[in-house]
């Protein structure tokens, strides 16, 4: 089996070596090239031809978010942002370079006597070896457009085929992984700020870089973003998303928050939050799974349709990654599933104040 080809772009050298350690150790990758700049790496990369680049965010020179723009205008390659700082100008520089085309942004592994070295360390290689896969193209949302949504087989109550037909929605929640940045930018980039029902979200993200996130979301959308806290209730127009380390719930219009088991390796767990939403409102909710790895939320969805709310999931033409998109779909847990570019409206057209609005 040929080993995953990787490009490391790291200016320190103390720190190239140690990564040029850490991922030559593990079985399933190679490091084919490891420069300390962005203009080394565009030089070198038609030669190389890396499989995945692991690129650091601080350069000198050219940064990481240019790099990838330019990566990304002349020979598109799967890049994974390797971020040592959690201070707000590199984070706000990682949350673009996502938008720019990365895939996804973990945390650098710190010294081998470091507590959490080992999982660092996993967690890395990885995230590598799984965005090799990915294919990327210059333009990744200009793909051939899905023009009517497909419907699995089980009934299920509120909003029909027509676009223009509506449910009592009072409330959204989202589930994301692994490229859901970047779509829920493209989602909520969509939505007026008078969106007439709050949004509730678990985003699987390095718990480092989760207030940046939040920031981040909140400066490139019309909704007001926050952190969710214990007891909040919840406003139409907001987007709450749960904090690091705790399981998010909904009672009514009040936000619980929960330390427990981890379920489907998650805390927060997607399916943890919408299971609660339609325990909690049952016909009265909408759910969305989007771009990520696993099976996270996907019960919690069907837990959803069962109840009679509405469910979508990301269509495979959009999704990063199919993986908790395309188990939901094959379980029968998504209504309807949606390219990336139709959830955004198919969410406003779900409401009656937005179907009159946007008619």
């Amino acid at each position: 089996m040929n080993k995953i080809r990787v490009m490391i772009v790291e200016d320190t050298r103390t720190i190239r070596q140690f990564l040029e350690n850490i991922i030559g150790n593990d079985p399933r990758l190679e490091v084919v090239a490891s420069v300390e700049n962005a203009e080394e790496a565009l030089r070198c990369l038609a030669r190389v031809a890396p499989d995945v680049i692991s690129m650091d965010i601080h350069l000198p020179g050219m940064n990481g978010l240019e790099a990838t723009q330019r990566i990304m205008e002349q020979r598109p390659t799967p890049i994974v942002i390797v971020s040592g700082s959690l201070q707000s100008h590199e984070l706000r520089c990682s949350m673009n370079a996502l938008e720019a085309g990365a895939l996804t942004v973990v945390e650098k592994p710190r010294g081998t006597t470091h507590n959490n070295f080992e999982a660092m360390a996993e967690r890395l290689c990885t995230q590598l070896a799984i965005m090799s896969q990915v294919k990327v193209i210059r333009q990744r949302f200009n793909r051939p457009r899905v023009k009517r949504a497909r419907q699995n087989g089980i009934r299920f109550h509120g909003a029909k085929d027509s676009g223009k037909q509506s449910c009592d929605i009072r409330m959204i929640g989202i589930v994301a992984s692994t490229g859901g940045p970047k779509a829920l930018q493209a989602i909520f980039s969509s939505l007026p700020p008078s969106f007439p029902v709050p949004i509730v979200l678990v985003q699987h993200i390095t718990p480092g870089f989760h207030y940046g996130f939040v920031q981040w979301l909140n400066d490139t959308s019309q909704l007001s973003v926050v952190t969710a806290e214990h007891g909040q209730l919840v406003e139409a127009g907001n987007v709450y998303v749960a904090p690091p380390d705790f399981h998010l719930l909904v009672n009514g219009r009040q936000l619980v928050l929960r330390q427990d088991e981890p379920i489907s390796a998650h805390q927060p767990s997607g399916t943890v939050l919408l299971e609660s939403m339609a325990s909690s409102l049952g016909r009265n909710v909408a759910g969305v799974v989007l771009t990520g790895m696993g099976d996270d939320g996907v019960d919690g969805l069907l837990s959803i349709r069962r109840a009679g709310g509405f469910t979508i999931s990301e269509d495979e033409s959009t999704a990063v990654v199919y993986g908790m998109p395309g188990l939901a779909a094959r379980l029968g847990a998504s209504c309807e599933q949606l390219p990336l570019d139709e959830i955004g409206p198919r969410l406003l057209n779900l409401i009656p104040e937005c179907v009159g609005a946007h008619l």
